[in-house]
């Protein structure tokens, strides 16, 4: 007989029950607390470090800023010390006087022995020309004054010199305050023969003083570009 029982078919799945539980899934691990907690404190580090920078800043601004209002009562700061520098450069008083190179021919201009100065070509700042010879001090202060003579013919009596005199106003007694020799050879020769006498002094001058450059003899002056100057500037 045949057994009716048994057979290779494999039995039908078993339905699903309604009350049955669903499979559920199993969510990622939490970071530990430990980790949490470093990182919460390295934020707090940031916020920390970034308001102390903040506060150091500020404090170094406001220091800073009552230190320029200290120097500069102005308060405008390094802009306004950097022009009124400027503007106090420019007011500085200076003269560079030319020589004229018309030739003193006059017995009484050559006895005297004042050069002379071309005014059209000389640099004047807050100093008064006075006859063209003396240099009026408008400031006070002190100047470093500076000459240079150059002679083109000796003289067989006396040494070549040039003086710089200073007197206290117009009508003041003149004094000598810077003087430089220099010699030359009167030797008949083809060859021209030149000599300079340079000389820098600082003087302290005052309001009204008057300054000048004076040589034994006006025809003895190389009056060529350059040759022969004479200057000053305040300090």
């Amino acid at each position: 007989m045949i057994n009716t029982y048994h057979t290779s078919l494999a039995p039908p799945p078993v339905p699903p029950r309604l009350g049955a539980s669903q499979p559920v899934l199993i969510p990622a691990p939490l970071p530990s607390r430990g980790h949490s907690k470093s990182l919460v404190r390295f934020l707090l580090g940031v916020v920390l470090l970034h308001l102390f920078l903040s506060v150091a800043g500020f404090i170094y601004l406001y220091h800073n800023d009552i230190k320029l209002s200290f120097q500069h009562p102005s308060g405008k700061g390094n802009f306004a010390f950097i022009s009124a520098e400027k503007k106090e450069t420019s007011d500085k008083a200076l003269a560079r006087m030319v020589v004229t190179q018309k030739l003193h021919t006059s017995s009484q201009t050559s006895e005297l022995g004042y050069l002379q100065w071309d005014m059209s070509h000389s640099i004047l700042r807050n100093i008064r020309p006075y006859y063209n010879s003396w240099l009026t001090i408008l400031q006070p202060g002190d100047y470093y004054v500076y000459s240079r003579v150059t002679f083109s013919k000796g003289d067989s009596v006396r040494a070549l010199v040039s003086r710089v005199k200073l007197r206290d106003n117009e009508t003041g007694t003149e004094k000598v305050v810077m003087q430089a020799y220099c010699n030359l050879n009167v030797s008949k020769s083809p060859i021209p023969h030149l000599c300079t006498a340079t000389q820098g002094e600082l003087i302290t001058l005052e309001k009204g003083n008057q300054l000048s450059l004076w040589v034994q003899d006006l025809s003895l002056v190389n009056y060529e570009d350059g040759a022969t100057t004479f200057g000053m500037y305040k300090l």
